[in-house]
């Protein structure tokens, strides 16, 4: 099992996403990479805790591997758009990479520079280790599969697209 950390904008979206990718183990929804201990919801939406919504994902590596899960994200999101995604504004959205293995960095920036060929606006993407995350409250965990009606900034073609893909697949 390996362990990597996507901020993608709202956790609830990126939480589902990563949620269908075959491989994937398990999810959870947080706060990464901020400057206080064991932050609120509300405390991070004040934009003053330096959090980013974040979702913990857990791989099968068997399964999928680390570059593939970085193109797919990238799907996922617009890695030109700095602190927003869809309509969530504010540093909490920022979008970011964060690892607790060092050999995973290279992996990392080799799939995001290999991807930015496709933007013409620069990358914002933060490739970061993680500093600490906090697990979010629990009616955040799942909060898709429990409200399925509930605000998504990932189109729900994604989320199919997400169940189909497989590490052998060349067009991510």
């Amino acid at each position: 099992m390996k362990t990597i950390y996507f901020a993608g904008g709202c956790f609830w979206g990126t939480e589902h996403f990563m949620k269908q990718i075959p491989g994937v183990i398990f999810t959870r929804t947080g706060y990464a990479n901020g400057h206080t201990s064991h932050p609120s919801y509300r405390e991070v939406c004040t934009d003053k805790t330096g959090f980013a919504e974040t979702v913990l994902t857990e791989y099968d590596e068997q399964q999928v591997d680390l570059d593939f899960l970085v193109r797919l994200f990238f799907k996922m999101i617009d890695p030109t758009s700095l602190n927003q995604q869809g309509g969530d504004k504010g540093t909490q959205y920022r979008t970011g990479i964060y690892y607790t293995d060092p050999q995973d960095r290279p992996v990392i920036e080799k799939t995001v520079q290999a991807l930015s060929a496709d933007y013409e606006a620069p990358i914002v993407v933060e490739i970061l280790p993680l500093q600490n995350f906090y697990p979010a409250e629990d009616y955040h965990q799942d909060y898709l599969e429990k409200n399925p009606d509930g605000y998504c900034h990932v189109s729900p073609e994604l989320f199919k697209m997400a169940r189909e893909a497989r590490k052998t697949d060349k067009h991510l």
